[in-house]
């Protein structure tokens, strides 16, 4: 069967000559964002390794790479500009920017945003630094021009609020990108640069410039992390939901009719999902069924055994026992070629699998 996944390129300077190293990193670097001065007291043997994802017109690329400085200079501007935003998330290291009038230090699980129309100088320190970098064209950041550009230099926080949901999102893409169909690479984009409008409209209080639809699918991923962050709670309700968002029932239920679907349902949905995913995990089979029932929301046993056969059409138990015997078949050694015929039985240091846990 063919798969189809999103499109995604992978550069690592190790693969090519030492001579040839720093030179093919500053292209890559030049292509990824836009063309830059760069400069590295570890140029004669550089380290440096990229992933870049493509989701239509905004570009992600998680990287890792040695001591660096970057320079976009008005000359280069001038040359090219791609009219873009960069954000940098950094997980590991330290660095600096410098935009001439305003200086700013990077601070890890932070967001930090330049401009391709803007010059600027960037430095990381002496050690490696491992970024997650977004581009994104300057048209789909629905936020006037001029008051957008007020973000650079500022200190958005990946750790809390719309940044952390931007962050959030972006992490799980990035650790993981095999879920997703190539069809699905535009509306991810569409959700990144959502993100990234109301992460710079917050920063400069200008939320009202909002289009609805931005602030609808902003607002349903709070929403959605809010859920994801108490599946465990038998009392999650559309009610509590709304009064938490501040935002009245009929609202909340319209932000899922978008998607198609309805605030119980993609509770329910959730909780079975990930009880299913424990269940048909080998190393959690001692964790009794009605335990992995209460973790996701469901105390009472026989309400979550009914609403298990009905999305997956059969019993939990039952599901944990056929995926427990794939697990051995794929684990069990292949028989040596003078092995006895089958129907001898079995020795007597054979051992019996042991069986499932139950409820």
């Amino acid at each position: 069967m063919t798969t189809f996944v999103l499109h995604e390129s992978v550069f690592r300077t190790t693969d090519l000559p030492v001579s040839d190293r720093f030179e093919a990193w500053t292209e890559r670097m030049g292509r990824t964002h836009a063309p830059m001065q760069l400069s590295s007291d570890r140029h004669a043997d550089y380290r440096g390794s990229q992933r870049v994802i493509a989701l239509g017109d905004v570009i992600v690329w998680p990287a890792t790479f040695d001591h660096l400085v970057f320079r976009r200079t008005p000359k280069l501007i001038r040359q090219s500009d791609p009219e873009s935003y960069h954000l940098s998330l950094l997980l590991k290291g330290e660095g600096a920017a410098d935009w001439g009038r305003q200086q700013a230090a990077y601070r890890m699980n932070d967001f930090h945003i330049n401009s391709s129309s803007r010059s600027w100088e960037v430095l990381t320190g002496s050690e490696p630094v491992t970024v997650l970098g977004v581009e994104v064209p300057r048209a789909l950041v629905a936020v006037p021009g001029q008051r957008a550009d007020q973000v650079l230099g500022s200190l958005l926080s990946g750790r809390e609020g719309i940044g952390a949901l931007l962050s959030q999102f972006l992490r799980q893409l990035v650790a993981d990108t095999s879920p997703y169909q190539p069809s699905d690479a535009p509306r991810l984009g569409t959700v990144v640069a959502d993100l990234v409008t109301a992460l710079f409209a917050h920063t400069v209080d200008a939320d009202l410039r909002l289009p609805p639809e931005t602030r609808d699918r902003t607002l349903t991923l709070h929403v959605k992390t809010f859920i994801h962050r108490r599946l465990n709670d038998p009392d999650l309700t559309p009610a509590g939901i709304a009064a938490a968002h501040h935002v009245s029932r009929s609202y909340l239920y319209r932000l899922f009719q978008a998607e198609g679907l309805t605030v119980a349902s993609y509770i329910r949905d959730q909780r079975l999902e990930n009880a299913r995913r424990e269940l048909a995990d080998p190393r959690l089979r001692d964790l009794p069924i009605h335990a992995v029932a209460a973790r996701w929301g469901y105390p009472r046993a026989a309400e979550f055994t009914r609403a298990f056969r009905t999305a997956y059409g059969l019993p939990p138990s039952e599901l944990r026992e056929q995926a427990l015997t794939e697990a051995r078949d794929v684990v069990a050694p292949a028989p040596p070629v003078d092995a006895p015929p089958s129907g001898c039985g079995p020795s007597a240091n054979d051992t019996p699998s042991a069986p499932p846990a139950s409820w």
